[in-house]
């Protein structure tokens, strides 16, 4: 009883001093970062709102919603960082288990006959067969003085972490994707309604100067210049089609349903989206989940040096065996055939070349590299709200003229289409005007889906969305 009740003294006495071990290697602390306290690009005061973090939902599209949530059960880049996660979860869980003691449960049983015409023949009567059993439960448990394994399991939570961040970076990505090739399939849907608008009035223009060189009023100049017209929207028409279905392919790609096939809508009815509180702070920054990983992975590092600092001082290990020995199976639980050990085991390195030394200095530089990836992630979040604020801004005021722009080239193309119609003008201008409203229609189109685009960015670049108090 006194060899176990001293194993068990060495245990607890461990358990009560290892919390006050020094720990080595620095505490992590947060660099502060030279990022000024506000966005330089500010939003419009008008059209505010608290964001979510499903800020898809708010272009009140359902099959957007429901292409979201397609890509974010079904994307393979979603699994693989799911798949990530679980490892590194696991990892940590290894470990943190290097923290307590392993107990083993250890039998054998043997067999053998030795010789008995050795240098000391066997008496008369003794059995050269021997068997022996044994049984016993051992634990080996490594001290933790210096922080070492506490350091460890310090770096692989902060792992975790950074995978957990990894994948919410993913899943933003895919959302941003799914939403902007979106809007694109939206847009180029528009601007084929337009061509197929436009030519249906240019053929019916084609129609008409066929009509006026038959009853000789036009020549056949107009003719020709009318069915260049037409050819080049069909062509242009033809084009659109064709991104149009390469976009939806990439949507069925991105969903995972390769058999996707999206109606047509009217993008005009997607809603403006709100933008962000005049005055958003900078420290918004924070909540991107490329910057947190970025974060993770330099406490990672940071815990890392401790790690090779412990490993310069002394390796200190408690070992423990009870059990049973005996020749008969059945004596083998007796008090009599109780075997066990217990001890102490130090391990100091002496002289390694500098071996050891040298792998703190990678953990440091190693920390370094994170420290820089940091300040890169800041830097890269800081531009990229700003670019998206003023691509926003300016994407509206393009909109606007571009709108207006629309509107005029429709009014001169009515004009120019009467006076021909009349004979008070040359089918030229008709063909101009026709060109004019064309490129102006379109342009429309493809400026409004710029402004969307342009709040999609800001989605992402602030991390997902942000609330109306954060100021």
């Amino acid at each position: 009883m006194m060899p176990r009740l001293k194993l068990t003294y060495i245990a607890v006495l461990a358990a009560i001093l290892l919390p006050g071990c020094a720990m080595m290697g620095p505490d992590y602390q947060r660099p502060e970062m030279p990022v000024p306290a506000k966005f330089a690009e500010q939003a419009d005061a008008t059209n505010q709102a608290e964001i979510s973090r499903t800020w898809w939902q708010l272009y009140n599209d359902p099959v957007l919603n429901d292409l979201v949530a397609k890509a974010l059960a079904n994307n393979t880049d979603i699994k693989l960082a799911v798949a990530r996660v679980e490892e590194a979860d696991a990892y940590l869980r290894e470990v943190g288990a290097a923290l307590f003691p392993q107990i083993d449960l250890n039998s054998s049983a043997a067999r053998s006959r030795i010789t008995q015409l050795g240098a000391t023949p066997l008496p008369s009567g003794v059995d050269p067969i021997r068997e022996n059993y044994n049984i016993r439960l051992g634990t080996s448990f490594e001290l933790d003085f210096w922080g070492k394994l506490r350091r460890a399991k310090e770096s692989a939570r902060a792992q975790a972490m950074a995978t957990h961040y990894a994948r919410d970076t993913v899943d933003l990505s895919l959302q941003g994707l799914v939403a902007s090739n979106y809007l694109l399939l939206r847009s180029l849907e528009s601007q084929i309604a337009l061509s197929q608008d436009s030519l249906h009035s240019r053929q019916e223009s084609l129609a008409l100067t066929q009509r006026r060189l038959e009853g000789g009023v036009s020549s056949a100049l107009d003719v020709h210049q009318a069915q260049v017209s037409t050819s080049n929207l069909t062509a242009q028409l033809a084009d659109l089609v064709r991104q149009r279905a390469i976009v939806e392919h990439q949507l069925a790609v991105l969903t995972g349903d390769l058999a996707l096939t999206i109606p047509a809508a009217d993008f005009n009815q997607l809603p403006t989206p709100p933008v962000p509180p005049v005055g958003l702070p900078s420290s918004l920054l924070e909540s991107r989940p490329d910057v947190r990983q970025a974060e993770q992975n330099m406490i990672a590092a940071n815990a890392n040096i401790g790690v090779a600092k412990a490993a310069l001082f002394p390796t200190i290990s408690l070992t423990a065996n009870y059990g049973g020995e005996s020749a008969e199976l059945g004596d083998i639980l007796k008090s009599a055939a109780r075997i066990w050990t217990g001890g102490l085991s130090l391990n100091l390195p002496i002289f390694d070349a500098g071996r050891l030394n040298s792998r703190v200095d990678q953990a440091t530089a190693q920390q370094k590299q994170t420290l820089a990836s940091y300040e890169s992630a800041i830097q890269t979040a800081f531009k990229e709200v700003n670019d998206a604020l003023v691509n926003l801004r300016q994407q509206s005021e393009r909109e606007a003229a571009l709108e207006a722009s629309k509107e005029s080239s429709k009014k001169a193309l009515d004009i120019a289409e009467n006076r021909y119609k009349a004979g008070y003008s040359g089918y030229l201008d008709v063909l101009d005007s026709q060109r004019v409203y064309n490129d102006a229609a379109l342009a429309y189109v493809q400026s409004r889906q710029a402004r969307l685009t342009a709040s999609v960015d800001l989605f992402k670049a602030l991390g997902g969305g942000w609330k109306a108090g954060d100021k």
